[in-house]
């Protein structure tokens, strides 16, 4: 009821001593002593849950475990998926890294259901892949342990970054090997950025009517992220700001849509 009462830049400022993001590591380990981590089973079983009911009909729209009852579209996403399927004869082959059990691929589905191909390969953790494969799976969406297995199998005309450079211990050192593969669009979306602080490792505490967790997470230097991939060969179409809140000075959660120069 007070909560209720307090202006919204009130609520939000008392928030940010709850949840968000705190911190400013030497090192990923250093952050990672102090967290459960991201592969904690409370996590993986809600997703599981939550995303079973999605599959079956009994819920609309599921993301970081939690349901809705209408689907909330990223529509800088779903351009940049169209786009890559305009420019490809209406086919959609994505490869979606840290795509959990399907979430942006039912988030999506309805949407892209009248192309002429549409093949969604998830590459994830080891319980993530056994558990899609077992239980996800059908003609559409598919489950890989690495990138290499992947494309051995599939032919991809766009990788989905998702909410996920800043989980991972060294982000740049992914990005320089999906480069490598030449893929020709890359989507990189809901990814927490400084506009012009240095990149900074800090710990993300979830609020708690999601989950109970807490992990370290990247805040990455916009430009030098950007360069990485455009001196790579790609150019960006186009960025695009969230308008979520981050409680942190300088940051925010941009998705950004690149391709790559002929």
């Amino acid at each position: 009821m007070i909560k209720e009462l307090l202006p919204p830049v009130v609520v939000r400022y008392l928030s940010s001593f709850l949840y968000g993001w705190t911190g400013n590591y030497a090192s990923w380990e250093a952050a990672q002593k102090k967290c459960p981590g991201y592969d904690s089973d409370v996590i993986f079983n809600k997703v599981k849950d939550s995303l079973l009911k999605v599959k079956n009909g009994e819920a609309i729209f599921e993301r970081d475990s939690v349901l809705f009852d209408k689907v909330q579209y990223s529509f800088p996403l779903l351009s940049a998926l169209s786009l890559v399927a305009i420019n490809d004869n209406l086919k959609l082959k994505v490869l979606d890294f840290g795509g959990s059990l399907g979430s942006a691929f039912y988030q999506n589905k309805k949407m892209l259901e009248n192309l002429n191909e549409l093949s969604w390969n998830i590459i994830e953790q080891k319980h993530f892949v056994e558990e899609g494969i077992k239980t996800f799976a059908d003609d559409k969406l598919s489950f890989f342990h690495t990138i290499d297995d992947c494309l051995q199998e599939r032919s991809i005309n766009v990788i989905l970054l998702g909410s996920v450079l800043q989980y991972l211990e060294n982000p740049s050192k992914l990005m320089e090997d999906i480069l490598a593969k030449r893929v020709d669009n890359i989507i990189i979306d809901r990814t927490p950025i400084f506009k012009n602080n240095k990149d900074r490792i800090t710990i993300q505490k979830v609020p708690k009517n999601i989950y109970e967790a807490q992990y370290p997470c990247w805040i990455l230097n916009e430009q030098k992220m950007i360069s990485q991939i455009c001196d790579a060969g790609y150019e960006m179409i186009f960025d695009s700001e969230s308008p979520e809140h981050l409680n942190l000075n300088d940051a925010c959660l941009k998705g950004y849509f690149f391709k790559i120069k002929k």
